[in-house]
């Protein structure tokens, strides 16, 4: 059967700035926790050990070019362009992103951009990160001066990526810094992101720029082991604390009245002041990017909660493993396609069918060398993971889903968090001695798929 996809539809790739760029001169969470915690990282390989876009960011986009990208989506490091996040500008980052936007731009591929990726500036963490509301500040200014300097060259703006994972990540489960485990700071984190993101969205708007901005979710759908009603609400309570916490605000201007009244019976809530709300309405977004990379499967509690136990998601749901579910061993997570059509429904459903593309997935595996024929790693199973999941991307478009493209995690094997570069992701192979770039068989017919804005399967 063959696949084809509307026109100008947009084919590419994501990666960030803190996982390819290399060393940079403001300091960021991550240099400073590597610093410190080497054994956190895989093999101990750090931030600053990346796949060298700083310095080969020429020759990196025309491989982009080989593989038929006309899209891309990168961020800019925010400890690069202001390395106290606050103070002045580095004259040498701004030369850095120009360069870049205008070979992506020359090259015909159009450049996606994104604000904020993880990488939070440590002289803004050693004031309390998104906990203080000065650094929402500080994030708008920062938003604004790239608006000024890029704007007229990037016409599609993301003022965060997966917002939800450094909340996550650095205040629930211990896997970012500052290795806090507190909901009720998490719930501020979150909040306080959702006003950073509002204010960014007011001063693209109040600068009339050409383009168009928007947010990018990590959505992953909540499913219930069961129909009975206590898995249902446990699937439900999931949904509103991993998805909806963010995906209301950006599409909505407002929170979800359940959540808010959950949090609010166990004194969870954040501090609010008066005019929040009307901020929070103005953060509508554009275009939604959407990540999928697994779904979320859980079922009601079997067990009472600990009553001494900190305050945690889990109180309400515990995860089901489905029996026969299709894994990646590598990352430990389930691969379930149809999940990316189910967010597209939902989006048209519920939330107005709102401009949205795929702007991640992928599928990390590890030790891919023993994959190598001829010199080139045979990743059969990432074309396939690819093509199935561009499938039920296929059926959501056919319905009337308003998906206008799909990105690819990644394009070359980049630095992964703490992960290093245990799991690989990219199209093309990165070895890290030589920092030789080889395209894999999955870049190959991914550059065939962009070509042909379509691609056959049996």
């Amino acid at each position: 059967m063959k696949y084809a996809f509307p026109d100008n539809f947009w084919w590419g790739s994501a990666s960030s700035a803190l996982q390819t760029e290399g060393a940079r001169e403001g300091e960021t969470t991550w240099d400073y926790w590597f610093a410190r915690e080497p054994n956190r990282f895989h093999n101990g390989v750090g931030p600053q050990q990346t796949s060298t876009f700083y310095q080969r960011w020429k020759t990196d986009i025309q491989l982009l070019k080989q593989l038929n990208h006309n899209s891309f989506r990168t961020s800019i490091s925010w400890a690069r362009l202001i390395p106290d996040g606050i103070g002045e500008v580095n004259p040498e980052a701004v030369d850095f992103y120009n360069q870049v936007i205008d070979e992506l731009n020359e090259q015909g591929i159009t450049p996606f951009m994104t604000l904020f990726h993880f990488d939070m500036p440590m002289a803004m963490q050693e004031i309390g990160g998104w906990e203080n509301r000065d650094v929402v500040d500080a994030y708008a200014r920062y938003a604004e001066i790239c608006f000024e300097l890029f704007g007229d060259r990037v016409l599609h703006w993301f003022t965060f990526n997966e917002p939800i994972v450094p909340v996550e990540g650095g205040y629930l489960y211990d896997f970012h810094y500052p290795n806090v485990v507190d909901f009720r700071r998490a719930a501020t984190v979150a909040y306080h992101t959702v006003l950073a993101h509002a204010k960014a969205v007011q001063a693209y708007r109040a600068g009339h720029y050409a383009g168009e901005i928007g947010i990018v979710l990590n959505l992953t759908p909540s499913y219930p082991r069961s129909q009975n009603p206590a898995d249902v609400k446990a699937a439900h309570i999931a949904d509103l604390m991993f998805n909806r916490s963010f995906l209301d605000p950006v599409l909505r201007g407002e929170y979800p009245a359940d959540l808010v009244a959950l949090l609010k019976s166990y004194d969870q809530l954040p501090a609010c002041k008066p005019e929040d709300g009307f901020l929070i309405a103005e953060g509508k977004i554009d275009l939604l990017g959407v990540n999928y990379y697994q779904p979320r499967r859980v079922k009601c509690r079997d067990s009472a909660v600990n009553p001494q136990a900190p305050f945690m998601p889990e109180w309400f749901f515990d995860s089901y493993e489905m029996p026969g579910r299709k894994m990646n061993p590598y990352r430990g997570w389930e691969i379930y396609e149809p999940g990316i059509y189910d967010i597209l429904v939902n989006l048209r459903d519920n939330y107005g069918n709102p401009r949205c593309f795929i702007s991640e997935n992928g599928m990390g595996v590890e030790n891919e060398q023993r994959f190598i024929e001829n010199g080139q790693i045979n990743d059969r199973y990432r074309i396939e993971f690819i093509s199935e999941h561009l499938a039920w991307l296929h059926k959501g478009i056919s319905e009337g889903c308003n998906c206008l493209g799909y990105h690819m995690w990644t394009f070359i094997d980049n630095w992964s968090w703490c992960n290093a570069y245990k799991n690989r992701y990219g199209f093309i192979q990165l070895d890290l001695e030589t920092q030789q770039r080889t395209i894999k068989k999955s870049g190959e017919w991914f550059a065939a798929t962009a070509l042909n804005n379509s691609f056959e399967k049996e």
